[in-house]
């Protein structure tokens, strides 16, 4: 039975509502992800787009977004809570959820006409309709300044061309929010639609990472885009990158859930397996690797907690967020690769969740922002001086 870790009882932290809604989750996750993600990774197949559904009944979708819409007007803590449960299970359900949520819903709700707002969130809050987000490029990804997406003005409608790369959602996607740039080279959000002429979907394969997620690209050859399906409340990159401010936000407590079960893994298998007819996790050098990863986990699920409150207060800055989802995802990755050691051949098997989330992990250390240009926001939130200028 699954004991998560919770050293420094960071649980008190929480209120009852989390608590509830945590729970609910959990218990989502046992019965209906944890049975099968292992078949649909091996094979290589998306987990059913039922679950996006079903994560609608459970108010997983777009839970900051007002109840008016359809979301459930719950705050970012139980956002964060949420993502820890569902990483728990796979990135790739949690990455549904994270693009849904804050790379679909949230640019619609902050900056969508109230027209938009109405049509479209409470279809995506309640898992009715899947949203994908569009921005990186194949030969554009951490300058997405540089994008080569554009859009044209042809009257009654706006003329749309190029494509977008590592899509989640992509495949199964109902709704796209597309970044391009208008005639005067300005980054503009537009929606749209399955079914739009020219608007395809394909498929990325041959992925050694995040195998039960929906991914593919999106491609526009003259789609046409009613002049209503423009975003009018923001121009530049700035929209966008607020967007993956909430979604790193997530991935910061999201990477916490995998870590947690990969120790938890680990524990469990340290006492029961025996080698010299004693425990594994009676020796020394397997306590060090249990002790270490628990403080690390400990850590990370402070930095979590305090950004959540930071958030709740509008006090979070894009930086503080950028430290979270880099320092957490690294924590989760090292603790994979530690707690994988700890099984030793055993760890590689499906039978176990370390390998699969090991693997998971690599992509998520590198989306919403690599690895190396969160540590340059940090150092340029630090000394006044951008790097990547």
């Amino acid at each position: 039975m699954y004991n998560p870790p919770d050293y420094y009882r960071v649980d008190d932290l929480l209120t009852d509502e989390h608590k509830l809604i945590r729970d609910s989750v959990r218990s989502w996750v046992e019965r209906k992800v944890l049975p099968v993600v292992d078949d649909y990774a091996q094979k290589h197949k998306p987990l059913p787009v039922s679950f996006i559904r079903e994560m609608g009944e459970l108010g997983a979708l777009g839970p900051f977004i007002p109840e008016k819409y359809g979301g459930a007007g719950l705050d970012h803590i139980a956002y964060g809570v949420i993502m820890t449960e569902l990483e728990r299970g796979d990135s790739a359900i949690r990455s549904s959820a994270s693009v849904q949520s804050s790379l679909v819903m949230y640019p619609i709700f902050e900056f969508g006409s109230e027209a938009q707002r109405k049509k479209y969130l409470p279809k995506l809050a309640a898992g009715e309709w899947i949203g994908a987000f569009g921005l990186t490029e194949p030969n554009h990804g951490s300058d997405p300044g540089s994008m080569k997406t554009r859009f044209t003005d042809e009257g009654d409608h706006y003329l749309l061309n190029g494509s977008k790369m590592w899509i989640t959602n992509a495949p199964v996607c109902d709704v796209a929010v597309v970044w391009a740039k208008d005639e005067s080279g300005k980054v503009r959000g537009l929606i749209v639609e399955r079914g739009m002429e020219g608007f395809t979907t394909p498929e990325t394969l041959k992925k050694w990472s995040l195998r039960a997620s929906a991914t593919g690209e999106l491609v526009f050859d003259n789609v046409r885009v009613p002049k209503e399906n423009l975003l009018p409340g923001l121009k530049g990159l700035k929209g966008p990158l607020m967007c993956l401010n909430s979604a790193r936000y997530g991935i910061a407590w999201g990477a916490v859930g995998a870590a947690m079960d990969c120790y938890d893994t680990a524990l469990r298998y340290a006492l029961e397996r025996k080698q010299f007819d004693r425990p594994v996790a009676s020796f020394q050098l397997q306590q060090k690797k249990l002790a270490e990863i628990l403080t690390e986990i400990t850590k990370a699920q402070l930095l979590a907690w305090r950004l959540g409150v930071l958030k709740n207060q509008g006090k979070a800055t894009p930086a503080q967020i950028s430290m979270a989802k880099r320092n957490n995802v690294e924590m989760a990755l090292k603790t994979a690769r530690e707690s994988r050691q700890i099984l030793g051949a055993m760890g590689i098997t499906g039978d176990f969740p370390i390998m699969r989330h090991m693997m998971n992990l690599e992509s998520v250390i590198t989306y919403e922002g690599t690895h190396d240009i969160h540590l340059l926001i940090t150092g340029a939130d630090i000394t006044g001086i951008p790097a990547f200028d």
